[in-house]
């Protein structure tokens, strides 16, 4: 099923979440919802912030977008309870978008490796250590679930040059393809 992804300006984008318990009511369907969601808005990624939960739970799927030819590098997973334990590696530039905040772009600094302690939707616990484009994304996806997102990581000036762009979004001036909310209207 297809969820509303919320926009720009919706306080629980902003909120620290909370653990998921293994009796939380139907997680296995929600996931399956958020990555139909996430495929239906051509996402690589969706945190359960993004579609109004407080929770820790995030999905990712990068094999789309490794180079040709090395898409078995990707990973797709499901991510409960994640904690980035450690990052490392050179400070990586690239550009960045959110399914929260569309038609904005900009270049983000990030680590190029980070060691992570989550469990998957069995409720295992894994640690694993994740570099290049899965780091990445998995990072952007995290810092949703700690309520920060990617445009507080934007140089200064590239913030106030899309102050714009986020007010519109925040007032549903903006037009998308995938289901939306929008918190001023």
């Amino acid at each position: 099923m297809l969820l509303p992804i919320l926009g720009y300006g919706y306080p629980v984008l902003k909120k620290m979440t909370e653990e998921v318990s293994p009796d939380y009511p139907d997680l296995k369907e929600l996931i399956e919802n958020m990555l139909e969601t996430m495929y239906n808005a051509s996402g690589v990624g969706l945190a359960a912030p993004q579609i109004g939960l407080s929770l820790r739970l995030f999905v990712i799927d990068t094999k789309q977008v490794m180079e040709e030819g090395k898409e078995e590098e990707g990973y797709k997973q499901a991510f409960i309870n994640a904690h980035i334990l450690e990052d490392g590696g050179e400070i990586w530039a690239y550009e960045e978008g959110c399914l929260s905040i569309p038609d904005v772009r900009g270049d983000v600094e990030r680590p190029t490796q980070i060691r992570m302690r989550y469990q998957d939707e069995n409720f295992e616990t894994h640690e694993k250590v994740f570099t290049g484009m899965n780091a990445r994304v998995i990072q952007h996806e995290y810092d949703h679930i700690e309520g920060i997102l990617f445009t507080e990581h934007l140089k200064p000036i590239k913030r106030r040059l899309v102050k714009r762009k986020l007010e519109n979004i925040r007032k549903g001036k903006v037009s998308v393809d995938y289901k939306m909310k929008f918190f001023g209207k």
